[in-house]
C-alpha cells in the first residue's frame, strides 16, 4: 500500500514538473518571438533610415558626459541627447526654394513639407566651462547622382545660408545659392569660440530638390540622400 501512495506522489509530482515545463518553454518561446519582433523593427526602422533618407544630428558622446554639450529640439531642453534624428520624406520631388514657408526656420523640431525636410534643433552648453566648438554637415550615403541638383539650407541663429554643388560645368555655385559645398561630400563647417556655459545655438537645416537647376532631370528619379551633421568641442577654458 505504502508503495502504491508512493508512486502516486511520484506521478503528480512528475505531472506537475511537466506541466511548470511546458509552461517555461512558452515563456520562452514568448519572450524569443518579442526579442525577434524588436530586432524586426530596429532593423527596418535602420533600413528606412538608409534606403530613404534622413538627416541625423550627432554630438560626440564623450564630449555630452564630460563637458555637458548636447542637443535637443527645443531650447527649454529637459534631457541631454547626443542624436537626434529628422523624420524621413518618401517620394521626394523636385520644387523651388521660393515656395518654402517663410516661417520655416521658426519651427522647433522636425516639420516637413510634402517635398522638403525641414528640422529645427539646438546645440546647448549644460557643463560648466566655456568651450569652443566645431560642426560639419555632410553627405552620408547618395544614389543616382541626387546631390546634384539637391538644395540645403542652413539657419544658424537666424541666419541663413543656401548651399548647392558647384554647377557640373564647372562654372562656380548656382545662381540661387550662396555658396557651394566645401567639397563632394562636406555641404558646410560651423564654429563657435567662446561658448558660454547654459549657451545656445539654434540650427535650422532644410533639405530640398531644385526644380530650377539643370541637374534636376529624369535620370535621378528614384534616387537617394541621406545627411549627417557632427558637433564636437576643440577647446575648454
Amino acid at each position: 500500500m505504502a508503495d502504491e501512495i508512493r508512486d502516486a506522489l511520484e506521478l503528480r509530482r512528475t505531472a506537475k514538473e511537466a506541466k511548470r515545463y511546458l509552461l517555461l518553454i512558452r515563456i520562452l518561446a514568448l519572450i524569443t518571438i518579442v526579442l525577434i519582433i524588436i530586432v524586426a523593427i530596429a532593423y527596418a526602422i535602420s533600413y528606412f533610415y538608409t534606403k530613404y533618407g534622413s538627416f541625423t544630428v550627432r554630438v560626440d558622446k564623450y564630449d555630452m558626459v564630460q563637458q555637458g554639450l548636447s542637443l535637443s529640439e527645443t531650447p527649454d531642453y529637459k534631457v541631454s541627447q547626443a542624436v537626434l534624428n529628422a523624420d524621413i520624406v518618401y517620394n521626394m520631388t523636385n520644387i523651388s526654394g521660393d515656395d518654402l514657408p517663410p516661417t520655416v526656420d521658426q519651427i522647433n523640431g522636425p516639420h516637413n513639407g510634402e517635398n522638403f525636410i525641414a528640422y529645427t534643433f539646438y546645440l546647448i552648453n549644460s557643463g560648466d566651462d566655456t568651450i569652443s566648438y566645431e560642426g560639419d554637415l555632410y553627405i552620408e550615403e547618395v544614389t543616382k547622382g541626387v546631390d546634384e541638383a539637391v538644395r540645403v539650407a542652413v539657419y544658424e541663429n537666424g541666419e541663413r545660408t543656401l548651399y548647392g554643388k558647384t554647377k557640373k560645368t564647372g562654372g562656380g555655385k548656382e545662381s540661387d545659392c550662396d555658396s557651394t559645398f566645401l567639397t563632394a561630400t562636406t555641404v558646410m563647417k560651423t564654429s563657435h569660440d567662446g561658448f558660454k556655459s547654459k549657451e545656445k545655438d539654434k540650427f535650422t537645416v532644410v533639405i530640398w530638390l531644385e526644380g530650377n537647376d539643370p541637374e534636376c532631370v529624369d535620370e535621378i528619379v528614384g534616387g537617394t540622400i541621406k545627411f549627417g551633421m557632427n558637433f564636437r568641442i576643440v577647446e575648454t577654458t
